[in-house]
């Protein structure tokens, strides 16, 4: 539970365990309101992942490519309710059941509907976080060799999704990149 006094309460507590000079740079950024601009400066457009399928296409490809031996994925999915019941963006979950006398796994991933309208990058970053989750269960030192292996760009765009968290708690940032021409 974050102390009363703690700096990073309200829209810069996704970015507990940053170094202070970054937290400032987006703290300043926040309180001028050029932080969203400069997001969108940045990653200018939104990428075309718009339903259920083609997500799971997307995450099959990305797994193919880097992942060939993990277990299969049952089903991929967006999920409204995700950030606001889970406190998470994204989810990857097993479901053990008994059949007859074996026993079968079927894995899912389910992502935040906040990056239906995301730059291709972000959704990019919370993918390969969820993958690498088939792999390394736990967020440690191995998981993120993982990730950096998929992407080798994904600290920079997880320090970027935290700075538009931030933005989109302040108010300013959840529908930007759909008012920037999402495709229907």
């Amino acid at each position: 539970m974050p102390r009363s006094d703690d700096p990073l309460i309200g829209p810069l507590r996704y970015l507990r365990g940053y170094p202070a000079p970054l937290v400032s740079e987006v703290r300043t950024l926040l309180a001028d309101g050029s932080l969203a601009q400069r997001l969108l400066k940045k990653y200018p457009t939104p990428h075309a992942v718009r339903n259920d399928t083609a997500l799971y296409d997307y995450v099959g490809a990305l797994k193919a490519r880097h992942l060939r031996n993990a277990a299969p994925l049952a089903k991929v999915a967006w999920d409204g309710k995700l950030a606001s019941i889970h406190n998470a963006l994204g989810t990857h979950t097993r479901v053990a059941r008994v059949q007859g006398g074996k026993i079968t796994t079927r894995r899912e991933i389910r992502i935040a509907n906040l990056f239906r309208d995301a730059p291709p990058e972000f959704l990019r970053m919370i993918v390969v976080h969820e993958l690498a989750h088939l792999k390394e269960p736990e967020h440690d030192k191995a998981f993120y060799q993982l990730c950096c292996r998929i992407e080798p760009d994904y600290h920079q765009f997880e320090f970027d999704v935290r700075a538009w968290l931030c933005c989109v708690d302040a108010g300013g940032g959840a529908a930007l990149w759909q008012a920037a021409g999402a495709a229907p």
